[in-house]
């Protein structure tokens, strides 16, 4: 499929749009079923793993399921030498999208549930060890983005960026935002996914030190691509991977 730019933006819109619905939606669930934090938190993990695995599945063959910033400026970096990935201009009509669905995304799931449809999170997350988990995350994300990509096995992005996703809630301190559309997005509902918005500029800043992290680890494990006109894996072509 080659769809235009203006509707490879939309996908990427709805998808990060509808990725936000699913983590704040059954956020709101899961706090309404359990008064157990782990409970809620493994309701809150799982729906995303499916959610997110769904998503990439619909949406990767549209506009390359990115719904993530980061992973959006990771590919464009390697893609410039390789000759594959988003350009610039695309790179300038996705992130807005991203960053406008996830808010959509937010004001939807709240609304389902009879919440205020916009109320700023009061849930703080300024502590220095969540930030190194958001690095952590984020990081790990591109590894296994652009990496998967190397070794020809973009096909396993649904399955496998959703159960890294899935995994990072766990092994994570800040229970793996990785995204900062999603983290603006949820910074719209004080709900249990929710984060303050004095919160929100630390953990983006700390998502583009992971997403470099991520770069750096690519380049020693894999090293740098070879330069070619070949479109490997194009943003309105197979799945180029994907991440909350």
């Amino acid at each position: 499929m080659t769809a235009s730019l203006a509707r490879r933006a939309v996908a990427e819109a709805v998808g990060t749009g509808l990725l936000v619905t699913v983590v704040v939606g059954s956020g709101i669930q899961a706090t309404e079923l359990s008064h157990d934090v782990g409970v809620q938190l493994l309701a809150n993990s799982l729906a995303t793993v499916l959610g997110l695995g769904v998503l990439i599945t619909l949406l990767g063959p549209v506009s390359g399921a990115h719904f993530n910033p980061a992973v959006t400026l990771a590919t464009w970096v390697t893609g410039r030498r390789s000759g594959t990935g988003p350009s610039l201009r695309e790179v300038a009509a996705y992130v807005p999208a991203q960053v406008a669905g996830a808010i959509a995304g937010a004001v939807l799931a709240d609304a389902m549930f009879a919440e205020p449809l916009v109320e700023f999170s009061t849930h703080d997350r300024s502590a220095g060890h969540l930030l190194l988990g958001e690095v952590v995350a984020t990081g790990g994300l591109v590894l296994l983005v652009l990496g998967l990509e190397r070794v020809g096995r973009a096909a396993l992005a649904p399955a496998a960026v959703a159960s890294y996703v899935g995994a990072a809630y766990w092994f994570t301190s800040s229970t793996s935002f990785a995204n900062p559309a999603v983290t603006v997005g949820r910074a719209f509902t004080d709900t249990f996914a929710g984060i303050a918005p004095a919160s929100v500029a630390p953990f983006v800043g700390a998502q583009l030190l992971g997403a470099v992290a991520g770069l750096g680890a690519v380049a020693v494990v894999y090293g740098r691509p070879a330069r070619t006109a070949a479109v490997v894996v194009a943003p309105h072509g197979e799945p180029e991977l994907a991440s909350p």
